[in-house]
């Protein structure tokens, strides 16, 4: 069985291609927000966040033969994790790379990180959109706050992110809750709107949206502030889909029958047993 850590756009076909190649696919995502992980009979999914204790436990569990690492390209905690259990238990280790769009460009200032993004933005003197998801505004909070500079943030629809973005302290009627990605119309209009200045987002890519901010900010002259990717974990990656199941019928040639996962003894901690169960 194939352990596939997910929780991006890319979920839904890098799971349905393992699993069309013969291999069954566990799924685990630490959002438990409703999300399409493919509707291969092969295909399970677990929710709920893992630390590295919890993901070793579900790996020996599940009898895990291998770890493909889908998870965001920023979620550098996550995918140190995934890397430590697969090397603790002798497994290969597969990352998918989701690629990135950002080159050099005269509209695009790169951060190193998020609060050096926040200093960049908020230096312009002008109205901020933030679209770098709910888990890292409060550098943003902060430096706006100095500035005295107004901050917009999307965010995901989801109750959890709209609770972390005011907690960070940006006011509810700051906050514009949606499903991206999102089009150049959709930008534009949010950057008319409230009159942005600058606007902030991490290198996600073409599934990310990236492009359609970028384009939306040169129409209307709005500086685009980029905050960096996390160095690589530096394994075997991949950005395409074919050319990494290839590589994992190679490292499992003989072992593509895989155990079904509620046959566990136990689910594993943070999983939500109503989830544990085919798509």
């Amino acid at each position: 069985m194939i352990l596939l850590v997910g929780g991006t756009s890319e979920t839904a076909p890098l799971a349905t291609a393992l699993a069309a190649a013969g291999f069954t696919v566990l799924v685990s995502t630490a959002t438990r927000v409703p999300l399409d992980v493919g509707s291969h009979p092969n295909i399970f999914r677990r929710s709920g966040e893992l630390d590295r204790e919890g993901l070793e436990k579900v790996a020996v569990e599940h009898g895990i033969e291998l770890i493909v690492d889908g998870s965001h390209p920023y979620a550098s905690s996550v995918r140190k994790n995934a890397k430590l259990v697969a090397a603790r238990l002798s497994l290969p280790y597969v990352s998918w790379v989701r690629p990135a769009v950002i080159g050099s460009d005269e509209v695009v200032h790169v951060a190193l990180n998020h609060a050096d993004a926040a200093m960049r933005a908020t230096s312009f003197g002008k109205p901020v959109l933030l679209t770098v998801g709910s888990r890292n505004l409060a550098p943003y909070a902060a430096e706006a706050a100095k500035a005295r500079v107004p901050l917009i943030a999307r965010v995901l629809d989801h109750e959890e992110s709209l609770e972390a973005a005011v907690r960070a302290g940006i006011p509810r009627e700051r906050i514009i809750a949606g499903r991206g990605p999102f089009s150049v119309e959709d930008n534009l209009a949010v950057i008319k709107q409230h009159r942005i200045g600058c606007l902030v987002t991490k290198d996600s890519g073409e599934a990310g949206g990236v492009p359609a901010k970028i384009e939306a900010a040169r129409k209307t002259g709005c500086a685009v502030v980029v905050v960096a990717r996390p160095s690589g974990v530096g394994d075997t990656e991949f950005e395409s889909i074919s050319q990494l199941v290839e590589h994992v019928k190679k490292q499992l040639a003989g072992k593509k029958k895989g155990t079904d996962p509620r046959s566990s003894a136990s689910a594993g901690p943070g999983d939500d047993p109503h989830r544990l169960e085919s798509t």
